[in-house]
């Protein structure tokens, strides 16, 4: 059975920092793609950041050159850093993993974290 637990969410204000933790049981995540997405309040899900079973990445417009995605392959966990948070960031975050090894939509992901809220005051 795969289990996603991501942890590492809070309240911060604007400019700060956090850094997303999603730890994997069950399957290695570096098998498939994995990827970071969010939930906003009555928005649809995004993808925020993804990760290739290669190694290579993608982010979301509103976040490049903010966020970070990376993992850690002998913890087997996957992290998103996140730098100079604003306002609308504020959402649930959802680490996921895929069965396919270059995986970029939601809809191609099959195993999914609980959710970790992030907000962040102006």
């Amino acid at each position: 059975q795969v289990q996603l637990v991501e942890s590492g969410g809070g309240l911060v204000q604007a400019g700060d920092s956090l850094r997303l933790s999603c730890a994997a049981s069950g399957r290695i995540l570096s098998d498939g793609a994995m990827g970071w997405f969010r939930q906003a309040p009555g928005k649809e899900r995004e993808a925020v950041a993804t990760i290739n079973r290669f190694g290579g990445f993608t982010y979301a417009d509103s976040v490049s050159g903010r966020f970070t995605i990376s993992r850690d392959i002998v913890k087997n966990t996957l992290y998103l850093q996140m730098n100079s948070l604003k306002p609308e960031d504020t959402a649930v975050y959802y680490c996921a993993t895929s069965d396919s090894y270059y995986s970029t939509l939601l809809r191609e992901y099959a195993y999914w974290g609980q959710g970790t809220q992030v907000t962040v005051s102006s």
